[in-house]
C-alpha cells in the first residue's frame, strides 16, 4: 500500500484537499523505496497557499514548496495543447479543477493514482490493475500531445520491466511519425536516456522505442544495428542489435556505471554503416563507431567525460579483445592512446565495457575474459618503472620521453614472457 501522506499546513482550510500523487503512490504500492513525494492541492488558490507560508516556484504553472518539508505542492490543473512540442500547453489551475481532472492529464495509469490524508486510494483509471498486470497504459488519448511521453514510457519499461499495452504502442507509433519527436530538446532526450541506462533493465528502453518506431527517428544509428549481421559465427542471432540488447542486460547485471553502460550502447555503431559487399565482416568498424559515437554525444549533449569514454571504447574495444596477441610495444602504445598513465582509473571502466561487450553474447554462461586482467597487469608493470632515475640520466625532454617509453616496453615484455 502507499505510504500515508503526512499532515499538511493547509489541512483543515475550508474546501481545500491535499493528495499524494504520482511516483510516491506508485512506488509505495510496488513496495519500493519512496525518494520524492509530490502533492496535489484541490480547491485552493495561489494566494491562499502563499498566505500559509508556501513559496511559489516554476514558470509554466504554479508549484509551491511546503514551508517545512520543502516538498512540492501543485495546484490541481488541466492542460490544453496550444503549440508544438513538450512545452506547447496552456494550463488551468482554477480552484474548481477536480482531482480526477488532474489525474486524467497524467501519462500512464500507474502514475494516475492518488492517496488522501488517510491513505485511501483514488484510482479512476485502474492504475492498480495495471500495476498487477505489469503493464504501462496511457490514461487518455491526450497522451499524444506530449512527445516526451514516448521516452518516459520506454524509461518506465526499463525501470520496472513492464510491457506496454498494444493501444499505447499504437499511439506512440503515431507520435513517431507526426514529427513531434523532433521538437524535443537535446537536454530532455539526454535526461531520459541517462535515466533509462541507469535502470535495472536498460535494454527495454531500446526495445520499446524500436517497437513503436521512435528508435529510428531519434537514434537512427542504433536502429540500423537491428538486422545487421553481427559478424561472429558463434552468435546464433547473427544480429548486432540482438548483441547490443544482451550487452546492455549484462551491463546492468554487473551494476556498471551509467557511463560504462552508455559506452556499451555506442560501441558498435559503425557496424550499421558497413558496406553491404563486405558483410558479415566489419573491417574498420571501430573507427566508424568512434566517429558516430562522437556525433551522437554532440547531438544529445552528453557530458565530456561520458563522451570521451564512449569514443575510446568504440575505437579500441577490438584491440583490447586481442590484447593477449599484442606485442609489448603495441600494448604500451595502446596505453598511450587510452591516456592510461595519466588516467588509470578510467582504464578500469574501459576494460569493464570491453568485458561486457565480450560477455554480451547468447551464451548461458559468459566466457572468461583474460584480456582485461592482461591489460591491467601490463599497465601496472609499465607504471612501476623508475622514472626518477630515467630523468636523472638523460639531458633533454625528448630523450627522457623515449627512455620512459623503452622502459615501459621492457617492463611489459618481461611480464608477458614470464
Amino acid at each position: 500500500m502507499a505510504a500515508t501522506p503526512r499532515a499538511s499546513a493547509t489541512r483543515g482550510t475550508s474546501g481545500v484537499k491535499i493528495y499524494q500523487v504520482g511516483g510516491a503512490v506508485r512506488d509505495g504500492l510496488l513496495g519500493l523505496p519512496i525518494v520524492d513525494r509530490d502533492w496535489v492541492v484541490v480547491g485552493a488558490t495561489p494566494a491562499e497557499l502563499l498566505a500559509l507560508g508556501y513559496r511559489q516556484v516554476g514558470r509554466d504553472f504554479p508549484v509551491f514548496l511546503h514551508p517545512t518539508t520543502h516538498e512540492e505542492y501543485a495546484l490541481a490543473r488541466t492542460e490544453r495543447k496550444r503549440g508544438s512540442g513538450h512545452h506547447g500547453f496552456e494550463f488551468d489551475t482554477a480552484a474548481v479543477v477536480t482531482l480526477e481532472e488532474d489525474l486524467a492529464r497524467r501519462d500512464v495509469t500507474i502514475n494516475a493514482i492518488a492517496a488522501d490524508a488517510h491513505g485511501m486510494l483514488i484510482d479512476p483509471f485502474d492504475g492498480q490493475a495495471d500495476l498487477a498486470r505489469r503493464v504501462l497504459r496511457h490514461v487518455t488519448a491526450a497522451f499524444v500531445e506530449d512527445p516526451l511521453r514516448v521516452l518516459r514510457v520506454a524509461r518506465f519499461a526499463a525501470r520496472f520491466n513492464f510491457s506496454v499495452a498494444a493501444e499505447t504502442v499504437a499511439l506512440m507509433a503515431s507520435m513517431a511519425t507526426n514529427g513531434e519527436l523532433a521538437t524535443l530538446t537535446p537536454e530532455r532526450v539526454w535526461n531520459e536516456l541517462e535515466k533509462a541506462l541507469s535502470a535495472p533493465y536498460p535494454q527495454r528502453f531500446i526495445e520499446v522505442l524500436r517497437e513503436c518506431g521512435a528508435l529510428r527517428v531519434l537514434f537512427p544509428d542504433i536502429d540500423r544495428l537491428f538486422g545487421t549481421p553481427e559478424g561472429l559465427t558463434h552468435h546464433p542471432e547473427g544480429d548486432t542489435g540482438a548483441h547490443l540488447l544482451l550487452a546492455l542486460h549484462e551491463a546492468a547485471r554487473r551494476a556498471a556505471s551509467p557511463a560504462v553502460r552508455f559506452a556499451v550502447l555506442l560501441h558498435d555503431l559503425g557496424k550499421g554503416q558497413t558496406p553491404l559487399d563486405v558483410l558479415p565482416r566489419h573491417p574498420g568498424h571501430e573507427a566508424r563507431s568512434a566517429v558516430l559515437a562522437d556525433a551522437f554525444c554532440q547531438r544529445w549533449r552528453a557530458p565530456n567525460a561520458v563522451r570521451e569514454l564512449a569514443i575510446l571504447v568504440a575505437r579500441y574495444h577490438v584491440k583490447i579483445h586481442r590484447a593477449l596477441e599484442l606485442r609489448a610495444s603495441t600494448l604500451v602504445r595502446l596505453m598511450d592512446d587510452l591516456d592510461a598513465f595519466r588516467r588509470p582509473a578510467r582504464v578500469s571502466e574501459i576494460l569493464l565495457a570491453c568485458e561486457i561487450d565480450a560477455a554480451g553474447r547468447a551464451f548461458p554462461t559468459p566466457r572468461p575474459y583474460p584480456a582485461a586482467a592482461h591489460v591491467a597487469a601490463a599497465l601496472d608493470a609499465a607504471q612501476n618503472i623508475d622514472i626518477a632515475s630515467i630523468v636523472t640520466g638523460h639531458a633533454n625532454g625528448e630523450a627522457i620521453k623515449a627512455a620512459i617509453h623503452a622502459a615501459r616496453v621492457a617492463a611489459v615484455r618481461k611480464l608477458t614472457q614470464a
